[in-house]
């Protein structure tokens, strides 16, 4: 059955209009980035049948144009589409954590990291580096890895922090196993980096490791 056919308060646009974007399902969601589904399929089982293979949204959104055009009605236009909508977010939670204090906003920084880096295949180390007011000046990635390992150089980092005349940083990498939990070798790292940040007075405010939809602070955990 069409979606046009089903009754109106359960049509993901409507119900959306009606009730707000976060009353709707993942597949809800994506039926309507979608529009319209594929043979045989409405829009909304076109989302399931994409997040049941994808796993999750965060890997939908970090797969690569041959692996989301294998699916019927998903072409390169769409894929366009759909990074160009990532990047807008992106954009919009940056400009979230440069409008003042991050410490003040601290739920902007973990959206960031988590549309930023969750679902990549790849290990990614990045770092926000922040004024002596604890406002953003430089969001980059420094180092990339494989799925297991990312060779991070505590020199590199300082170089980086000295380039921008950072007052503090804000460390993060991800997991691509989907296990958030930090190694004892991110645990020496970040002291590694502590301690090399510091001879430059630069303090390191926190390291995020993020994992699907978790974003583990060291912070909180009392490692910092």
């Amino acid at each position: 059955m069409a979606i046009t056919d089903w009754p109106e308060g359960e049509r993901p646009r409507e119900k959306l209009l009606a009730r707000g974007p976060q009353a709707l399902s993942d597949a809800e969601l994506l039926a309507i980035f979608l529009r319209v589904g594929a043979k045989g399929k409405s829009a909304v089982a076109l989302g399931r049948e994409l997040l049941t293979h994808f796993g999750s949204l965060n890997r939908l959104f970090a797969a690569p144009l041959s692996e989301f055009t294998r699916f019927g009605g998903l072409g390169p236009a769409k894929y366009a589409q759909l990074q160009a909508v990532l990047e807008m977010a992106r954009r919009a939670l940056a400009e979230r954590m440069r409008s003042g204090a991050l410490l003040d906003s601290p739920a902007a920084v973990r959206d960031y990291l988590r549309l930023s880096l969750a679902g990549l295949p790849h290990e990614v180390f990045t770092a926000v580096f922040l004024d002596a007011q604890n406002r953003v000046i430089a969001v980059e990635e420094l180092f990339r890895g494989t799925l297991t390992q990312t060779s991070v150089y505590p020199r590199e980092v300082v170089k980086r922090a000295l380039a921008h005349n950072a007052g503090g940083v804000i460390l993060a990498h991800n997991h691509p196993s989907g296990l958030a939990e930090p190694s004892q070798a991110d645990r020496w790292l970040t002291e590694q980096l502590k301690h090399a940040l510091a001879l430059v007075d630069v303090r390191v405010l926190d390291h995020f490791v993020v994992a699907g939809t978790q974003c583990l602070s060291f912070a909180e955990r009392g490692w910092l």
